[in-house]
């Protein structure tokens, strides 16, 4: 099991064989990166699209518990000190990952020396 941010996601989804290997594997997402996706693609594409990619990978969101939410917001600011200026989405994620025990996969620059990170670009 894995955690998939927005950005694996929409990786998956455009064909990038670099994410090949995490699309066959069971993965969970939030609720959140489920609407920067949706955004994504009715900014990129259309509607129908939007809807498509809404629905498909809800079935897979992962609740929010609010010691994650908590544990983001510390990261976040730990992050901001150090000019890491990474979203609150990313850092529930990345939080919900973390309390998980499952690896985060992305590709944005902002993880890519965290641990727990499964770095792909």
């Amino acid at each position: 099991m894995k955690f998939l941010d927005t950005y694996a996601i929409i990786e998956i989804i455009q064909g990038n064989p670099k994410y090949k290997h995490v699309a066959d594997e069971p993965f969970v997402t939030t609720i959140q990166n489920i609407m920067e996706v949706y955004y994504y693609f009715l900014r990129t594409a259309d509607d129908e699209a939007a809807e498509k990619y809404f629905s498909w990978f809800r079935l897979v969101c992962t609740p929010i518990s609010d010691g994650a939410i908590k544990a983001a917001m510390k990261l976040r600011l730990e992050q901001r000190k150090q000019r890491n200026l990474i979203s609150y989405v990313d850092c529930i994620g990345y939080a919900v990952a973390l309390e998980r025990g499952i690896p985060f996969v992305s590709g944005e620059k902002h993880f890519r020396n965290l641990e727990n990170v499964e770095f792909i670009v």
